[in-house]
């Protein structure tokens, strides 16, 4: 039976639509991530993202703590090679009485910072994360990719550090049982010679 033109005309504007629906959202996340180069490393910033909110406040307002589980990664220009990536991992708590909270960074060198108000918590995630650029090619394009996730009892079962209660932590997942919440992923394409660097400070790396 011959479809009427009528009806492909739809279809195919519906497509044309879908597909600038597309194109716009990923362009949006692409200007979402901004990066800034240090003469040492690509840092990374999510001015509209804002992860102490919904589900996670809830919990941390409940007295819960909340994991989070960042990555960046950097990929070549087409995208078929990871060059370089970094991974952190970021327990949250809230101070009922000082209504402020507390995040400490997980690995070999825990750090710790108290007393932040939401923004400057989210803030202080992101600025512990960073990617290297020694031996990237200055003229070269790349691809620069953050997400960031809830944590889950996987992520922290194979830690073993002395003076963090690791199971504990665990526990206090595990009873949750709460689904993952993931932002990203925000993406941005660098190239080094087109960067000004924070502050004025100079590169070591050559």
């Amino acid at each position: 039976m011959d479809i009427p033109a009528r009806e492909i005309k739809i279809s195919r504007r519906s497509w044309l639509l879908a597909g600038l629906a597309t194109s716009l959202l990923r362009a949006l996340a692409a200007e979402t991530l901004k990066v800034q180069y240090d003469g040492d490393n690509l840092h990374v910033a999510v001015p509209t993202l804002h992860f102490l909110t919904g589900k996670p406040l809830e919990r941390l307002k409940d007295g819960d703590v909340v994991a989070y589980v960042a990555q960046i990664e950097l990929f070549n220009d087409d995208r078929s090679l990871v060059v370089k990536q970094q991974k952190g991992r970021f327990v949250v708590s809230w101070d009922l009485w000082e209504a402020t909270y507390s995040v400490t960074q997980l690995g070999s060198s825990p750090r710790t910072a108290e007393r932040l108000s939401a923004v400057a918590a989210e803030e202080w995630c992101l600025n512990q994360m960073a990617i290297p650029t020694l031996n990237l090619a200055p003229d070269r394009f790349y691809w620069l990719r953050f997400n960031l996730r809830t944590g889950s009892p996987r992520d922290f079962a194979a830690e073993d550090q002395p003076g963090i209660s690791f199971r504990g932590l665990i526990d206090a997942l595990s009873k949750k049982n709460s689904p993952e919440i993931h932002w990203g992923p925000f993406e941005a394409r660098v190239r080094l010679t087109d960067m000004p660097r924070m502050g004025g400070r100079g590169s070591r790396n050559g």
